[in-house]
């Protein structure tokens, strides 16, 4: 053995090597400087010879084998230049392998990298943790690095190392607990894990957290990609949206169309695999709602998650957009086509908890790592669920980057956080001694609230115009209020309220609606508390609550009557709008992930009329100002009826930034016609009825009213009043230019 390699060998570390245990494998493999020469070592088990050879392949120089897999040679001078070199290594099988010697290339990860995201501010960390296809001294590869500070070691294993974890060990950055490598040739499409060697001395195999794609269910491994070569063509959108104030989104319209891919439209029914691309589903999806008038489309689980049946929920890879319906760039064309017809995307994200799937986020370096590591702060007992350390730094700074992630990466233009409440309530779904109170004594987790006031504030400053919705369902005051006035900083929240409220009333049969009238005028006691959205979600058509259409009472003409009554006030009540996908046609079936809509029900006339009438509902609504700029001013809305229980009817104004093309909304909730029926109006002219739900093409009986012209009579709240005929369950709209004449 040459006397310079036996000295410079560090055996300490060449057996921590065999047992698998070093976690700073450049100390001893690699290129180093010795003395006026180089050493240079490599680990190739297996091999019958190894040599060094220039980039070009030249020359070559066989090393010696200085000890079971270890080879290594000594040049008295210097030859290579850093990374200027390969390792080219023959098997017993006659097989070949030429490449970069990973070892000889710098770290990627700086001391100012590591500093901020100890402080939990490397908002860009995204760009260093995980696996980037790169280009370093002219060799093209592949950048891995990932946090397991609990780690004995890491190594990157994947189908282009026979998934060993003892052919490429990474390095350990010191004091930050971030292990790192660089492998050559490892391109786009290779599938890698972490294996992870624990303090217990465990195996570990685990996706990477950072990691941008993923094999398709139930194969759970990551898959290189690189995210920097689609072309985008949504410059013109973009720099409309970074124009966007808060204020100016509050008074914009947003009819929101929530969409589960998978089940919109299937291409193979009864298939576990038999979804449709991003990008057919962009052009299907988009010119679909482009002509149905919505403004927004909300996709429920995008990120990376293992079962179904969670609907996305269940994440397991934040920062991968999942491959059931193909690739990061099929969803970046997804969006950019939606950016082209003028359709914004929302995303549901899930920071208040994951699952234990034993490829995630879970007990991730052996130890609780993502995961508060105290089970009554750290767990879900009713999800099954662990629940982020909110307060550990690194881990608020992997939600916060996530977060900016979607809005910066994929041009995402808003997040609707899911479970809000069950972040901000440390006794949230838990029973006495299974939860911990904080340093007060009260039940509020501070860590949460100051994460998502950060997320919340940096995404402001950073993406101006793009913002986030809370599903929050309780009374948690602030919610929508800016961070610096010690609110949340949300733009927008769910209001739960409401929906629970209205559905109930619409369930009821009209004899009994008089008892609890309450139910459909108490959230206008509320509604300027918050910046709400009207949603009817997806969880209000699943687990036997019935779908939309099968909730109305009566008989299926009333049912139809009821569900267009029901939309018709959801549209005139202030506030932004939300439809579950399926309820635009009154869909029978309760939704199911598992299927397609039932499409085929557009074959019978209710149905498409009630398609029509959604329709009708979403062009009036971003055509008349009046039912969007002043949501969140009293200006806005004024009853004109509202206190007649035993009628069932109610009436109200909707005003926009004039006083021209007001709106006078008449609901009628029981099943009674009433002919010459006397309502009050704000002013002295004539009104002009642009939306009946009892018209023919709606599906009713064509009782309309046409243009009406009002009575110098007072009548309910208003000074004067309209002879209208109300058809029995229904909504009237009457446009008007407001006068003070007499």
């Amino acid at each position: 053995m040459n006397k310079r390699l036996e000295d410079w060998v560090n055996w300490v570390l060449y057996d921590e090597l065999v047992k698998g245990e070093l976690n700073a494998p450049k100390h001893l493999l690699g290129i180093h400087d010795y003395g006026e020469g180089q050493v240079i070592t490599c680990y190739r088990p297996h091999a019958r010879r190894v040599s060094v050879t220039s980039p070009t392949g030249k020359s070559a120089t066989e090393m010696e084998e200085l000890a079971p897999g270890l080879y290594g040679i000594y040049f008295p001078k210097k030859k290579f230049k850093d990374a200027k070199y390969r390792i080219s290594t023959d098997y017993e099988d006659g097989t070949n392998v030429t490449v970069a010697d990973c070892y000889a290339f710098d770290g990627q990860i700086t001391d100012y990298d590591v500093y901020l995201f100890a402080e939990g501010k490397d908002y860009d960390i995204y760009d260093k943790l995980g696996a980037h296809p790169m280009t370093i001294g002219g060799v093209k590869g592949t950048y891995f690095a990932v946090w397991a500070p609990h780690a004995r070691r890491v190594s990157v294993v994947g189908d282009f190392n026979m998934w060993d974890g003892a052919l490429h060990p990474m390095m350990l950055h010191p004091e930050s607990g971030i292990y790192e490598i660089f492998l050559p040739d490892v391109m786009p499409g290779a599938v890698y894990k972490y294996q992870i060697l624990t303090r217990d001395g465990d195996i570990l195999y685990k996706a990477d957290p950072y990691g941008n794609y993923n094999q398709v269910r139930p194969d759970n491994a990551n898959i290189v990609a690189d995210l920097t070569k689609y072309k985008w063509n949504d410059a013109a959108w973009m720099e409309a949206r970074s124009k966007v104030s808060r204020v100016e989104r509050m008074k914009s319209p947003v009819s929101i169309y929530e969409c589960h891919l998978g089940s919109w439209k299937k291409k193979i029914e009864d298939s576990d695999f038999g979804f449709y691309n991003y990008r057919e589903m962009a052009e299907m999806l988009g010119t679909y709602l482009k002509d149905m008038g919505y403004t927004h489309v909300e996709l429920m689980g995008i990120a990376e998650y293992p079962f179904d049946g969670s609907w996305g929920y269940q994440v397991t890879n934040y920062f991968a957009p999942t491959s059931r319906y193909g690739t990061p760039d099929d969803f970046m064309y997804f969006i950019d086509h939606m950016h082209k017809l003028g359709i914004g995307v929302i995303l549901d994200w899930v920071p208040a908890h994951f699952p234990r799937d034993a490829h995630g986020l879970g007990r991730f370096d052996g130890m609780p790592l993502y995961e508060h590591p105290d089970s009554r702060r750290g767990e879900h007992p009713d999800w099954g669920t662990y629940i982020f350390d909110y307060g550990r730094n690194e881990v608020a700074n992997f939600l916060t980057s996530n977060a900016l992630f979607w809005v910066e990466k994929f041009h995402v233009d808003a997040l609707r956080v899911d479970a809000v409440a069950s972040m901000l309530y440390l006794d949230y779904g838990k029973q006495s001694g299974q939860w911990l109170p904080n340093e007060d004594g009260g039940n509020e987790n501070y860590d949460a609230i100051k994460l998502l006031q950060n997320i919340n504030t940096v995404l402001e400053e950073r993406n101006p115009g793009a913002y986030m919705i809370a599903e929050e369902s309780t009374a948690w005051a602030g919610v929508t209020s800016p961070a610096s006035m010690k609110g949340l900083g949300f733009l927008f929240k769910w209001n739960m309220g409401w929906m629970n409220d209205f559905l109930e009333y619409m369930k009821l049969d009209p004899y009994f609606r008089s008892f609890n009238h309450n139910k459909l005028t108490f959230s206008l006691t509320y509604t300027y508390a918050e910046n709400y959205v009207l949603v009817i979600s997806h969880d209000e058509v699943v687990h036997l609550k019935c779908s939309m259409i099968n909730k109305m009472p009566g008989f299926e003409f009333d049912k139809f009557a009821n569900l267009r009554a029901a939309y018709g006030f959801m549209f005139g009540h202030p506030g932004k709008k939300l439809l579950f996908m399926g309820q635009e046609f009154a869909q029978l079936r309760e939704w199911s992930e598992a299927r397609s809509l039932d499409w085929f029900l557009l074959d019978q006339p209710l149905h498409a009329k009630m398609q029509n009438f959604v329709k009708a509902l979403n062009h009036m609504y971003t055509k008349y100002d009046a039912l969007y700029y002043n949501d969140n001013e009293n200006m806005g809305f004024e009853w004109i009826k509202c206190d007649d229980a035993e009628s069932g009817i109610v009436s109200f104004i909707r005003r926009g930034k004039t006083a021209k093309d007001q709106l006078m909304f008449v609901c009628n909730f029981v099943p009674v016609e009433r002919t010459t029926h006397m309502v009050g109006a704000p002013c002295l002219t004539k009104y002009e009825e642009i939306l009946n739900s009892d018209a023919e093409e709606f599906g009713g009986k064509g009782r309309v009213n046409g243009t009406v012209i009002a009575m110098n009579q007072p009548c309910d709240r208003g000074k004067y009043s309209l002879c209208l005929t109300i058809p029995p369950l229904s909504v009237m709209v009457f446009r008007y230019d407001y006068t003070d004449k007499k």
